[in-house]
């Protein structure tokens, strides 16, 4: 697939359909893009897509039938978004550090595929409201869903969620407990977590 040099081309690539619930279109919306009139546009039309089945096939399809609706927050990033964003401080990092992440048409240093997408579960913010409670959904995913990094943030327990083919597992929050939670390596990466999510429904697929 070529890139997008019309709106009817951008029309029919948002017309993709990534997994059983998502579109691409659901994941091209971008306020940087809006307000700074940057057109959010995959370069590589099919590596995005490629990486963004299996983000949506392999964890946000099972986060969904098990706690329902997810809010997408912020998906693809056009390297020329992402730049932008990077140059005038406006939360993102560099392209190469952002590649294989919400970049999903750009492969990282390695030469490895990924995509990430920021999300917030309206089922967390309904049933809990303790601001470290997002601890519960990292463990629950670290335990069920085969994620690449978990990044949480402050607003709405919102967190990024990516997939990558050689993922890391790592979770980091900038909410209490900020830092790292786990990460291979560290003594509470492969224990026993399910005290933590406790009445959290079962997986779903």
């Amino acid at each position: 697939m070529k890139k997008p040099g019309s709106m009817k081309g951008l029309e029919d690539l948002g017309r993709v359909r990534l997994s059983k619930n998502f579109f691409f279109r659901d994941f091209l919306h971008s306020e940087i893009a809006d307000f700074y009139r940057i057109p959010n546009i995959p370069d590589d039309p099919d590596l995005a897509v490629e990486t963004g089945r299996r983000l949506c096939e392999e964890l946000l399809e099972p986060l969904e039938a098990t706690f329902g609706r997810l809010h997408i927050r912020s998906g693809y990033r056009s390297p020329a978004v992402n730049r932008f964003g990077n140059e005038n401080k406006l939360n993102c990092s560099t392209n190469a550090a952002t590649a294989a992440h919400h970049i999903w048409d750009m492969r990282d240093f390695d030469g490895c595929m990924g995509a990430a997408v920021c999300i917030a579960i309206p089922w967390m913010v309904d049933h809990y409201g303790d601001e470290s409670d997002w601890q519960r959904l990292a463990w629950w995913i670290h335990d069920h869903l085969p994620y690449a990094s978990l990044c949480f943030f402050p607003k709405l327990w919102a967190f990024n969620i990516q997939w990558h083919e050689r993922p890391r597992r790592v979770i980091q929050s900038y909410v209490r407990p900020r830092g790292i939670l786990t990460k291979p390596g560290m003594a509470n990466w492969e224990d026993d977590h399910s005290e933590w999510y406790e009445g959290f429904p079962q997986l779903r697929n």
